[in-house]
């Protein structure tokens, strides 16, 4: 495996764009491990509606960054006192929403430096006790594949309640009445010789212990050339840099609902005329292989009805697109009060 160093970017565009260039177009001859660490930030999901997801006045007045990223899942809060972790490697067929293969080094490292109730619970979080302090998500192209989370080690967990809007659905589902009361940082949770390290240091820790090695420099690396970085910034300004991408223009639907599922969140959304879709958009924090775009599209043309829809979903391949989920099961909730 190589270590590739992001030399100390703090802006999530350029971050998550490097992280795509990884995954896309940079092809080693063994997997990847990379580390970013961003400003105050509100990463989101591939497939989620960014203004549902975020408190826009606290973001503006805070100067916080909003950046979607190219996997699935849910809104993250980054900050100083967050640092993220991803394993670039070849997707084989088997891996993809495999949580446990690569959050387990991770636990492994949590557990040498005393926060020994670290564990994966549930679909993608990692947690102490009932409290989330990492949360995982996994993006897939063209047989190469990233799986992503992050660490709250001494972040602002005001700043996260204040800056993210939690979704009621969410909040029944898993019992609980806030953002706040259900995530926390692992310092407090850390062996008193680990406690004084800063994010920086706590990374490099961590480091060393997936390489198994005492010095950094013994970590096997890969160096970003001039041409990497510029490719780099070419695909932020494309993408992570651009509002187009990072919000989304998003029209009145006539038709909306949402409900969540033991996959995750999916929202609906139809433009209906003669009885037939006209315009589909799909939202959530599944996570899909493919790009959602074609399920939309799809669905164009198809008649509002529960037997059209099942017909079409069936055409489709589910699984690729949302994860273990029937057309019938989405069908029955599209169409239920």
């Amino acid at each position: 495996m190589y270590f590739v160093d992001n030399q100390g970017h703090l802006d999530p565009s350029v971050n998550i764009a490097l992280e795509t260039f990884l995954l896309k177009e940079k092809k080693l001859d063994e997997p990847i491990l990379y580390f970013y660490i961003n400003e105050p930030s509100i990463i989101i999901g591939r497939n989620q509606n960014t203004i549902e997801e975020i408190n826009q006045e606290y973001v503006e007045a805070h100067n916080i960054h909003v950046v979607r990223r190219m996997s699935g899942g849910g809104a993250v809060y980054h900050d100083l006192g967050n640092f993220s972790f991803c394993f670039i490697t070849d997707d084989d067929g088997n891996s993809f929403r495999d949580f446990a293969k690569f959050t387990e080094p991770v636990i492994s490292f949590l557990h040498s430096v005393g926060v020994k109730d670290a564990a994966l619970k549930g679909r993608n979080d990692l947690t102490i006790g009932d409290k989330k302090f990492s949360g995982n998500a996994m993006y897939a192209t063209n047989g190469r594949m990233t799986a992503h989370g992050t660490i709250l080690l001494d972040s602002d967990l005001d700043a996260i309640t204040g800056a993210l809007k939690p979704r009621k659905d969410k909040i029944a589902s898993k019992g609980i009445k806030s953002i706040r009361s259900r995530v926390t940082n692992i310092k407090p949770f850390l062996d008193e010789e680990y406690k004084d390290l800063t994010t920086e240091e706590f990374r490099d820790l961590m480091l060393l212990y997936i390489f198994d090695v005492e010095k950094r420099e013994d970590v096997k690396e890969y160096h970003l050339t001039d041409a990497d970085w510029k490719r780099v910034y070419e695909i932020r300004e494309e993408y992570f840099g651009n509002w187009d991408w990072n919000y989304g223009k998003s029209p009145n639907y006539a038709i909306e609902t949402r409900r969540r599922f033991p996959i995750g969140a999916i929202d609906f959304a139809f433009n209906v005329s003669g009885g037939k879709i006209t315009e589909a958009k799909i939202y959530g924090d599944f996570f899909g292989l493919g790009e959602i775009k074609d399920v939309e599209e799809a669905l164009v043309g198809t008649k509002y009805t529960k037997e059209a829809l099942i017909e079409k979903f069936d055409s489709l391949d589910l699984k690729k697109y949302f994860g273990n989920i029937t057309s019938e099961e989405l069908v029955t909730a599209l169409f239920s009060e």
